[in-house]
């Protein structure tokens, strides 16, 4: 069985920790996420595209914030299945609903209230104020639904070391 009070608490802190850096990076470096994936078609095409510079600070800033929520996952893995003596499927369900909670929050608070509801000013690219993209609540949809398998092989291989780690 599924302890909510560890799930819980460790999505708080990935939620918490993970969307703290995107909003800052956001703020502070915007095109930084200059990418098929993260910006509508209509916006990314006005906008210059990223210079080589800004591609290797990107994904300097790219990599610990995937260790973060990576380790973080595993972390909490672990943790629950030292505790709760829990098998591979109930340890692939931790992992995955944390995965999906974090997920979820970008996708609802930051991309969609954020980003399409509210769209701050910081948050436009100059040259493309009043774009349709802003307003797009699909696009970003649809790249967390082209996340999920990704997500799914995470958590099961999380759920598999972590199984093995405690056998």
């Amino acid at each position: 069985m599924l302890d909510l009070k560890i799930l819980l608490t460790h999505s708080l802190i990935g939620i918490v920790a993970i969307s703290g850096i995107i909003l800052v990076i956001g703020v502070k470096r915007p095109r930084w996420f200059l990418e098929k994936k993260n910006v509508p078609p209509d916006i990314l095409a006005a906008v210059p595209p990223r210079t080589e510079a800004e591609r290797r600070q990107s994904l300097w800033a790219a990599i610990p914030l995937a260790f973060l929520l990576l380790g973080l996952v595993f972390y909490s893995t672990y943790v629950f299945g030292e505790a709760s003596g829990a098998g591979f499927g109930t340890l692939f369900l931790h992992a995955l609903i944390l995965i999906l909670f974090v997920s979820t929050f970008d996708l609802v608070v930051i991309d969609w209230l954020l980003l399409n509801t509210i769209t701050p000013r910081q948050f436009v690219y100059p040259g493309t104020e009043g774009f349709a993209g802003y307003k797009d609540y699909g696009f970003h949809g649809r790249a967390h639904l082209r996340a999920l398998p990704g997500q799914a092989v995470f958590a099961v291989l999380v759920a598999g070391i972590v199984t093995l780690l405690l056998a």
